[in-house]
């Protein structure tokens, strides 16, 4: 039996409760964990991108250090490399911000070659201004040659894309995007649905804008350069009304 002025319950640093007699752990309640996966996360704590351990942990009993009974799960944790902290499983859900940024270069440069395309890309302050909006996006050595060797790679596959023949002509761009059967429509859906559910509305709204600013960089929206931006919008999960309105103020018309 414990004298009670030796004998000490509490709580250990490493969270488990213990008997303790001198500094001696006579009994106690441990948990075990086991790493089931690493990578990379946003960390919440240290606000950056880390390296995780996934680990699982099962409770144990223990007399003087050693487990006897095992004492059911306990859960799942993400445990970040960098502050130790544990987290749910959920906060994987949340983009690094390495992924983050790759996808908005890739949506923005998907977003001016669809609207490039649309307009045939004869006119050259077009062809510059998507060439700018590209390098702000993070694509820094972008240039103008390079842009026109995909629009150039984009006709020689027209044949694999059902509708995608007829791409570059704006009076039959808007039969290319219905149904999303065109190669256009397979590409804003990939580039920018993904992004849509990380982007706050503001950030939704630039991207289009920076598709409006293209199309108009040579003259008004041709049919099928509107017909895209359109597509742009509803693939942002932005409201018809807001694309509209949106479309008309770079415009500098009323909407």
């Amino acid at each position: 039996m414990c004298v009670p002025d030796r004998c000490v319950p509490g709580r250990n640093a490493g969270g488990c409760n213990v008997v303790q007699l001198r500094g001696l752990c006579f009994w106690g309640v441990r948990t075990a964990w086991h790493t089931e996966d690493d990578g990379e996360f946003f960390c919440p704590d240290c606000g950056g991108d880390r390296a995780y351990h996934r680990r699982s942990g099962t409770r144990r009993l223990t007399v003087l250090n050693v487990p006897v009974l095992t004492r059911g799960p306990a859960g799942t944790v993400i445990e970040c490399s960098g502050c130790h902290g544990h987290f749910g499983a959920e906060t994987l859900d949340h983009l690094t911000s390495t992924r983050f940024s790759a996808m908005l270069r890739d949506a923005v440069h998907t977003v001016a070659l669809a609207v490039l395309t649309a307009g045939g890309a004869t006119g050259r302050p077009a062809r510059e201004e998507a060439v700018r909006a590209v390098r702000s996006a993070g694509f820094t050595d972008c240039t103008e040659d390079q842009l026109l060797g995909l629009l150039a790679a984009i006709v020689a596959d027209a044949g694999r894309f059902p509708g995608a023949a007829d791409v570059l002509g704006p009076d039959s761009f808007a039969d290319a995007l219905d149904g999303c059967g065109s190669w256009l429509s397979i590409e804003l859906h990939e580039a920018l649905e993904p992004l849509s559910a990380h982007l706050a509305p503001q950030g939704r709204e630039r991207i289009l804008l920076q598709g409006a600013r293209i199309a108009l960089a040579d003259g008004p929206y041709l049919p099928a350069e509107r017909e895209v931006l359109v597509a742009v919008g509803r693939c942002l999960s932005l409201p018809a009304g807001d694309t509209v309105r949106l479309l008309a103020e770079a415009a500098g018309a009323p909407s």
